[in-house]
């Protein structure tokens, strides 16, 4: 083995094996993040219940929401400090650092006593778990993804790294039927009482795991020749963060709305049974995990990565509105499932094609850091407090189309976006 600076090792190409614990290793602690973000979103209501005590039922939820928001704040810093570690000491030093923070963060939310056992002190260590968990997020996607591409060949590379976006359907799948075994077997009583932790719990005995694979994978697509900072990518590569933040907005709503707080507007909106509720998440996890790959395979084929995210973007413009009508008018089970099922796949299954277009924007030594500065702002702009807002859009007007018209808002910029970003590639 051979260097090219003290700190970032060349090796050969990984092997079949290697590739695969690779894959492994960056989907599982991507995997982990969605999970807990996941599971909090189901177990809002309890959450503000528990810790945010109220005489009004809408403040407890509305509290627990921006607690799940808050961690986003935190996401820009995971992205600086977690992105800038894995373009200067390598992918797996960042990666490893991302998934101790999430497994951390977890554990607090697990095991933290109730509001009315230790008082305030249960705020804080709630709010504080979902700051750990927020920076460990900040830099978890641009340092796995630029870590699946770089191993892949040029005509596999959506592919490669549409694993990355699976894994977060799987995780929201799999958190969604946690929840919703727990909710089915539990009565409510024991539910709110200690049921609603069981979740946490087994996503914080996930991280020993996946700090365990991690920890064992071999580095792979370094090289670089230089030493990264963040002021050199704000300064080289400015229009592409900026337009890139703004490419954030379409997918982050969607998926915070239509799969993280959909069962709750299921129950609390629209009234259906929490069972049900979860069904519909789970539902579009597993469209999200199978249909990224599958997307995939068609973009790698694809001579340009615009075409792609216009056609899906579009679709969803006209799409949005008529699916929210139609759910806020009575659609029964099946039909609700379809819905969200049919949206989640055209939303949400381009995440290999799109990631790859961003980072192919950036040369190698900028790529971590540059993809995590645009999905941790991305997120925290559009996607982290979004169910909280249309919540309180939805109280303040009484009108339950609220999240269609954000759902359409963040679209159109995204689209706006699409057409001015600089689609080169750096770097090979």
């Amino acid at each position: 083995m051979t260097t090219a600076s003290p700190s970032i090792p060349i090796q050969t190409a990984p092997t079949a094996a290697q590739t695969k614990r690779i894959i492994v290793a960056a989907a599982i602690g991507n995997g982990l993040i969605m999970y807990d973000f996941t599971v909090y979103s189901f177990s809002a209501v309890i959450i503000g219940k528990l810790y945010f005590p109220s005489s009004n039922p809408l403040s407890s939820l509305l509290m627990a929401l921006a607690t799940f928001g808050a961690g986003f704040l935190m996401r820009p810093l995971g992205a600086i400090v977690i992105g800038n570690l894995a373009d200067h000491k390598g992918r797996k030093a960042g990666l490893l650092f991302s998934i101790v923070l999430m497994t951390l963060g977890t554990g607090i939310i697990a095991f933290t006593p109730s509001y009315a056992s230790i008082g305030v002190t249960a705020t804080v260590l709630i709010v504080l778990a979902r700051l750990l968990q927020g920076l460990a997020a900040g830099g978890e996607i641009g340092a796995a993804s630029a870590m699946l591409m770089e191993l892949a060949d040029k005509n596999q590379r959506c592919y490669m790294v549409s694993w990355r976006a699976g894994s977060q359907g799987a995780s929201a799948l799999a958190g969604a039927l946690v929840g919703a075994v727990t909710t089915a077997l539990l009565t409510r009583e024991a539910m709110q009482d200690w049921g609603w932790r069981i979740p946490f719990i087994l996503g914080m005995l996930v991280g020993p795991v996946g700090w365990y694979v991690r920890r064992h994978m071999s580095e792979a697509g370094m090289g670089a020749q230089h030493r990264p900072t963040v002021t050199s990518v704000f300064a080289q590569r400015s229009r592409t963060l900026w337009f890139g933040i703004l490419l954030m907005a379409a997918p982050t709503a969607s998926i915070y709305i239509m799969v993280f707080y959909m069962p709750t507007y299921l129950i609390t909106t629209l009234h259906l049974s929490s069972t049900i509720s979860l069904l519909t998440a789970c539902l579009a996890g597993a469209v999200i995990f199978v249909g990224n790959p599958i997307l995939a395979r068609v973009a790698d084929r694809q001579r340009r990565r615009k075409p792609i995210q216009y056609l899906t973007l579009i679709a969803c413009i006209v799409l949005t509105y008529p699916a929210f009508l139609v759910l806020t008018h009575g659609a029964g089970v099946l039909l609700s499932l379809f819905i969200i099922g049919g949206y989640a796949a055209v939303a949400l299954t381009n995440g290999g094609a799109s990631a790859v277009m961003m980072l192919e924007a950036f040369p190698r030594h900028h790529r971590a850091t540059g993809m995590s500065m645009i999905y941790s702002f991305g997120v925290t702009i559009f996607g982290g407090f979004s169910p909280f807002i249309v919540t309180w859009l939805m109280g303040v007007t009484g009108n339950p189309m609220a999240p269609a018209w954000y759902l359409l808002a963040a679209l159109c910029i995204s689209l706006f976006a699409l057409i001015w970003f600089p689609e080169t590639v750096e770097d090979r």
